[in-house]
């Protein structure tokens, strides 16, 4: 089945661009943006997924205004062409690769609509690969980028229009397997030890550099995964490196403590130790502020309007979400993102210190024990 993608020199397997390179059900790829104003409400959430196996495309925006967040949902049924990346009135537009992209949700009966930009700051940092099997089945293994920059635009919920202007800006794009939909039939699967997932990560800028930490652990708190770099940010966008940054800081010692909400799995803040191949030494202190962003309203843990289910070939709905009324223990709530304020304090190896401040993202999801947060069922919260 031949498409527009065809005519271009992209071809990684002896098929058509619009078959995937294996069968899994779970192939996917995916867009998730975050914007935020450092001093202000306006906290938003993008994700917008293309599922060909299960013949799924889905997206969603979500808001924090004030005590509340807002969602729109919207999914049909794949398209056959790559370069189609609308589902009803949300669309993403690649303008510039790994520069700049447009994001919309036009007018529509649900009244939450944007016109948003994003204009990029960094390169696009890959990330290492997320693997998980579960007994002898692989059902995680995807690439991932990472990229710092500005939103500028408009949101618009009922009626009131609010003016983004150089909003920080997040965001990641990733391909591969991973766990979607609706789940598989015949015999229930064995998770390799014990279940549960313990997820941090943390991108936050610092005026020339953006810290990137992210870790995966097990139940006794030992990393499955763990990756910490700094990377350069650009004032001028054409002064971004095509390709790797020669500039990247990558970090081969780290570590990082997390503190908790009494009674949630929300964290009260974050440090993350690490240090250089120089001898040079990084403490970033991270602190919450504002209110949190719930990721089910961009389709995580959410019972009905999760990502790859089938809605039929063209299904919207909104959600409203009372942030003062949110049991922050229940399982669709626990995946959350805060906004932070940060300070970063590099002691260079001769013992100079430098300090620098900034704004970012602390990402939290702990489902099942885990000794370091002291937390031992699946959902007790901090004591």
């Amino acid at each position: 089945m031949i498409t527009s993608f065809d005519d271009y020199m992209i071809h990684q397997t002896a098929e058509a661009v619009i078959i995937p390179s294996q069968s899994d059900r779970n192939f996917y790829e995916r867009h998730w943006m975050t914007g935020f104003e450092n001093t202000g409400d306006i906290f938003f959430e993008i994700g917008f997924g293309l599922y060909p196996n299960r013949h799924v495309m889905d997206g969603h925006f979500s808001v924090v205004i004030g005590n509340k967040q807002y969602a729109f949902h919207v999914s049909r049924r794949a398209p056959d062409d790559r370069i189609d990346t609308t589902v009803g009135p949300l669309s993403v537009t690649i303008e510039e690769p790994m520069r700049s992209l447009r994001f919309m949700v036009k007018d529509n009966e649900h009244n939450i609509s944007c016109d948003l930009r994003f204009t990029a700051i960094s390169i696009a940092h890959q990330e290492p690969h997320n693997t998980r099997y579960e007994g002898v089945h692989l059902i995680m293994y995807n690439t991932r980028f990472t990229q710092a920059g500005h939103w500028n635009g408009t949101i618009t919920v009922d009626g009131e229009i609010h003016h983004i202007e150089n909003a920080t800006a997040i965001r990641d794009k990733s391909w591969g397997v991973r766990p979607v939909g609706e789940p598989v039939g015949g015999a229930p699967g064995l998770m390799n030890g014990e279940p549960g997932v313990y997820w941090n990560w943390s991108p936050v800028m610092f005026g020339d550099q953006w810290l990137h930490f992210a870790t995966f652990q097990d139940p006794d708190g030992n990393p499955t995964q763990e990756s910490c770099e700094l990377v350069p940010l650009y004032d001028d966008p054409s002064n971004i490196p095509t390709g790797d940054d020669a500039g990247i800081i990558h970090m081969p010692s780290m570590s990082h403590h997390l503190t908790w909400n009494k009674g949630t799995r929300l964290s009260s803040g974050s440090t993350v130790n690490c240090s250089d191949k120089g001898g040079n030494r990084y403490e970033a202190k991270l602190t919450p502020f504002g209110r949190p962003f719930y990721m089910l309203g961009i389709g995580y843990n959410h019972p009905k309007w999760g990502h790859a289910v089938w809605q039929g070939e063209l299904a919207m709905d909104r959600e409203d979400f009372d942030l003062d009324a949110i049991d922050p223990l229940a399982y669709e709530h626990i995946h959350t993102h805060q906004r932070v304020t940060a300070t970063l304090e590099k002691t260079a190896a001769d013992g100079a210190k430098e300090s620098k401040s900034g704004y970012g993202v602390l990402e939290t999801i702990v489902i099942g024990r885990h000794d370091p947060s002291g937390f031992k069922e699946f959902f007790d919260g901090a004591e």
